[in-house]
């Protein structure tokens, strides 16, 4: 049996009391977080580990190195990955998109075209913007149906010979709607356009292969995975990242340097100038070892039926209406409640000891789609209980008689 109390025994925060109540995190698609062992390996290294990675022949750098190289071996069975140059450590997803985004204006010509989708997070609507303006490329859209699922067909149709690259979520961040990822690879790759997959909603939540997907290029984030934050993974097959250029110059991405002429490193350091967060590289390790050991058919039982179970409680609330009701589906509610301002219950929720998000996610183009200024979002998480439910509907309709 999932014996969820042992779980929530290793997340220290969740002790914790806000405004006299019991914490109840309801924001997890925001941050999850941090086990014990996590915050314990950080505080460690600090105190006895620290030293930069890569750059000494001393015992305290070989140390750092060791064991943030670990990090990378362990992602890259963690996603089924073939080589573990091919894992680049980011700042995060957003960093690991731009990355792509960057190098990517040297290699589009005017006239070439990005396809994204309207169900996006900002991180992977602006870079594209900024790369199609530098490099003259155009940037098109997937259209978003009333249920919160893509427009298949009209990919299809968006598809051309000028189709350079396919950007798109795994998981949407506001609605939760699972995309149908390995069709969009297939139909991209037909017509010899890239594909990258932001996964930053999806990596704790589902189980990945790399090689079974054949996406060219994957990103996620630790902070989502109840790891640290400042750390993120950009995956990329080793032709495609050899193509594009550094991301950044500095140290650690050299070969050789002069004045006259400068040779980048190999992959992975070629995208990695700079110390980077070792303190938070290693520590992510304990937090994909804690999601490895659950088991993400352990984790998926236990998420969706809170989903199913919340679902069901809080459609019993008059007034309510969900955005993104898919049928496949991570665990993420979206709902407004009629006549009454997202915020104004987020803000009441809080009182109540009760952490949700309000507002646009993020994703303005799906509020605008909706025609609303936003909506309160529930976020689950592998530590969260039927009982937090409970205590999370009874605090909403609290909030919606005061605010009626």
């Amino acid at each position: 049996m999932f014996e969820v109390d042992k779980i929530r025994e290793r997340f220290p925060i969740l002790k914790r009391e806000v405004n006299g109540r019991d914490l109840v995190y309801f924001d997890n698609g925001a941050s999850t977080q941090k086990l014990q062992s996590v915050i314990d390996t950080v505080s460690n290294y600090y105190k006895e580990e620290n030293s930069n990675v890569h750059r000494g022949v001393h015992f305290l750098s070989g140390l750092a190195t060791d064991k943030f190289e670990e990090t990378r071996e362990v992602i890259r069975e963690f996603i089924g990955a073939e080589h573990t140059h091919e894992i680049i450590f980011t700042k995060g997803t957003t960093d690991s998109i731009n990355l792509v985004a960057s190098g990517f204006r040297s290699l589009l010509n005017k006239g070439d075209e990005i396809i994204i989708s309207e169900l996006e997070h900002h991180s992977n609507i602006v870079p594209w913007q900024m790369c199609c303006e530098y490099s003259g490329a155009v940037l098109k859209i997937i259209p978003l149906k009333d249920n919160g699922e893509l427009e298949v067909n009209k990919f299809e149709s968006l598809l051309s010979k000028k189709t350079k690259l396919v950007a798109l979520s795994h998981i949407s961040n506001s609605l939760g709607t699972i995309n149908p990822i390995k069709e969009f690879i297939e139909k991209a790759h037909k017509i010899g356009a890239r594909v990258l997959i932001d996964g930053a909603q999806a990596a704790s939540h589902i189980s990945l292969n790399m090689q079974e997907l054949d996406v060219d290029m994957y990103c996620f984030s630790a902070h989502k995975m109840y790891g640290p934050t400042g750390v993120g993974v950009l995956y990329g097959k080793e032709d495609i990242l050899n193509e594009i250029p550094p991301y950044q110059g500095g140290g650690e991405m050299i070969k050789d340097v002069s004045f006259k002429k400068t040779t980048y490193a190999c992959l992975p350091h070629k995208f990695e100038a700079g110390t980077p967060n070792i303190a938070g590289v290693i520590a992510f390790k304990s937090a994909i070892e804690f999601i490895s050991d659950l088991g993400f058919n352990t984790i998926a039982e236990h998420e969706n039926y809170l989903l199913e179970y919340a679902t069901q409680e809080i459609l019993k609330i008059e007034g309510v209406k969900i955005y993104g009701t898919s049928e496949k589906k991570s665990g993420i509610i979206s709902f407004n409640i009629e006549g009454i301002h997202p915020y104004d219950i987020g803000v009441l929720l809080d009182k109540m000891g009760v952490a949700i998000r309000t507002g646009h996610h993020c994703t303005q183009p799906i509020m605008e789609r909706f025609n609303i200024p936003g909506t309160a979002r529930i976020s689950l998480a592998i530590y969260n209980t039927k009982e937090e439910i409970d205590v999370c509907i009874e605090s909403i309709k609290k909030a919606k008689q005061m605010l009626s």
